[in-house]
């Protein structure tokens, strides 16, 4: 019956609904499956381990309909591989393929990043929610790093708490990023959307809107309400963003 419902064949268009891949099934001949890290829209994700070094690895499966002619994968690979240099972008090794029930699927490798997404570290803190100076260093580390996807002339475009990785939390945030979703071109509103993102990150990392008349006058001088307009007379990149937190005086 799970092959049955996995796999949605016609003449047009083939349509798998996941993949559901057990513990120790070998993909590619090189790597053994662990279990399963995630599913969206694109595909899924694995934790496997090399084989012939026994090192564990991430790999992204793609849905075919999601990926037709290998644009997606192809793409994904690109720019990866582009922002390689880009510290709170994930590491991309190669490309390789199965096949499942019949049907050719592309795999991207790439490194496994340990630790806990965002909004789950979020959810522990006392209050679920951060200190003010807490967050401040989280919205430090996040313009910093996508600062550097900026200058590249590239974007996320799909930032939130559920597709980052806290990796080490001290005097500030070792972060990851999960996913990039959008296939469209470099944009001055691609830009402006990433920052507007980081700010409702920050906004929901204080604990929302519940929280927001309780906070200093210096946070919701970088808040200011979530209005967008207002929000990107201040900031119109996450360079300056990040140049007014390090600069920033508290009254």
């Amino acid at each position: 019956m799970r092959t049955v419902a996995a796999v949605n064949r016609n003449p047009k268009k083939t349509v798998v609904k996941d993949f559901d891949l057990k513990p120790g099934r070998v993909l590619a001949r090189k790597y053994e499956v662990i279990n399963a890290l995630g599913k969206g829209w694109e595909g899924e994700v694995y934790l496997v381990r090399e084989i012939a070094t026994r090192i564990e690895r991430a790999i992204k499966l793609f849905f075919p309909q999601r990926n037709p002619k290998d644009r997606a994968a192809r793409f994904y690979a690109q720019k990866l591989h582009k922002l390689r240099h880009c510290p709170m972008v994930i590491q991309y090794y190669t490309r390789e393929s199965f096949i499942f029930h019949g049907i050719p699927i592309t795999l991207l490798v790439s490194e496994f990043v340990e630790g806990e997404l965002l909004s789950d570290f979020i959810a522990r803190q006392p209050g679920k929610r951060l200190s003010a100076f807490q967050a401040l260093h989280l919205l430090h580390a996040l313009a910093r790093g996508i600062e550097c996807i900026h200058q590249m002339k590239e974007y996320h475009g799909d930032l939130h708490a559920e597709n980052i990785i806290v990796q080490r939390y001290g005097l500030g945030f070792d972060l990851k990023l999960l996913d990039f979703y959008h296939w469209g071109a470099f944009s001055r509103e691609n830009v402006r959307d990433d920052i507007i993102d980081l700010i409702k990150i920050f906004h929901e990392a204080l604990g929302g809107s519940r929280y927001y008349s309780r906070q200093p006058a210096e946070v919701k001088a970088i808040i200011r309400g979530l209005k967008r307009t207002l929000i990107l007379q201040n900031f119109r990149n996450a360079g300056q963003l990040r140049e007014h937190l390090e600069t920033l005086e508290w009254q």
